[in-house]
């Protein structure tokens, strides 16, 4: 029955009682109306008026429910889905928007997956260029500056020393971009030689104590795998040193079963919710990539987590 049916039906039942009772109950209406017949009116119509609420709630609920998953649905958490309850109009109407959901799921999913290998070769593109062009170029202006220093006389060899040293920083620094660009590291050595230079870099630069705690004989993983584990390490460490105002960061990478756990966490001030800005949506989006679940936790005084969880029952390729 459609849902127009069950809602006409559902007042003829209440209209059809109260005309029943109307009719054959030893009721009466005078002109005027006597006080004990207006109350009586009165109390009828309310329970009227309630029984047809309350059934229309029920019939209604299901939508009610749909209503309030479509205003909080996320595609970037997958798997948020509506009980198929009730019949008809309304079962079909649930049907179709589970059916929406995933078809939308899957589409962002492929989309983002292209944007990011996308934004991988322009990483890959970039730190290639600025290695070999902008890299190689300071390069040699630190050779000609250091024969110049060799050759010049004071006080000119001592500004030209000062010249070179800040053309070293500044060849360090572009340096330091290209790794973080293409983590040369993961592709020569694996994930876990790239998150200690990772760590160790940010501890440098941020300076903060890391901790790493890095279980020995993990599971083999695809390239694509740990590079989303790279990404989600590197950009929770770069929130950390942002936002977090902490002291300590550790980082830690687990087997446990049958999952790849990567936990990033914090002694910063916690904000007590996770803010979902860019840097978390992007961390999510890198997630379905790999089937991978992710979860943040922020209480105040007791830090923020980052827990990246990819499941690797299968054997990786």
């Amino acid at each position: 029955m459609s849902l127009f049916w069950r809602i006409f039906a559902l007042n003829a039942v209440v209209l059809g009682i109260a005309t029943a009772l109307l009719l054959w109950a030893p009721v009466t209406v005078s002109v005027p109306v006597v006080l004990t017949e207006a109350v009586i009116l009165v109390s009828g119509l309310v329970v009227m008026l309630v029984a047809n609420a309350a059934l229309l709630r029920i019939g209604l609920a299901p939508l009610d429910r749909l209503t309030r998953l479509m205003t909080t649905v996320d595609l970037l958490r997958p798997g948020q889905r509506l009980p198929e309850q009730g019949r008809g109009e309304t079962a079909e109407l649930i049907r179709t928007f589970n059916a929406m959901v995933e078809r939308l799921e899957h589409e962002r999913a492929t989309s983002s997956a292209r944007v990011l290998v996308g934004q991988e070769g322009e990483r890959r593109r970039i730190a290639q260029e600025l290695h070999d062009e902008v890299g190689q170029s300071m390069t040699a202006i630190l050779l000609v500056l250091k024969r110049a220093a060799d050759e010049a006389e004071d006080p000119l060899r001592g500004e030209l020393r000062q010249v070179q040293e800040i053309t070293r920083g500044s060849l360090d620094e572009v340096r330091r971009l290209v790794r973080r660009l293409r983590p040369g590291v993961l592709e020569d050595l694996g994930l876990v030689s790239a998150l200690t230079s990772l760590t160790t870099e940010f501890a440098t630069h941020a300076g903060l104590r890391v901790v790493r705690r890095f279980d020995p004989g993990l599971p083999a993983l695809d390239q694509q795998t740990e590079l989303v584990l790279y990404r989600v390490a590197q950009e929770a460490l770069t929130n950390t040193a942002r936002h977090a105002e902490a002291d300590r960061v550790e980082v830690s990478l687990h087997h446990v079963a049958g999952n790849v756990v990567l936990d990033v966490s914090d002694d910063g001030r916690g904000s007590g919710f996770a803010r979902e800005g860019a840097g978390i949506r992007g961390m999510r989006e890198r997630a379905l990539l790999i089937g991978a679940t992710l979860d943040v936790t922020s209480e105040p005084d007791a830090g923020t987590q980052v827990r990246l969880t990819v499941p690797v029952l299968r054997k990786q390729p």
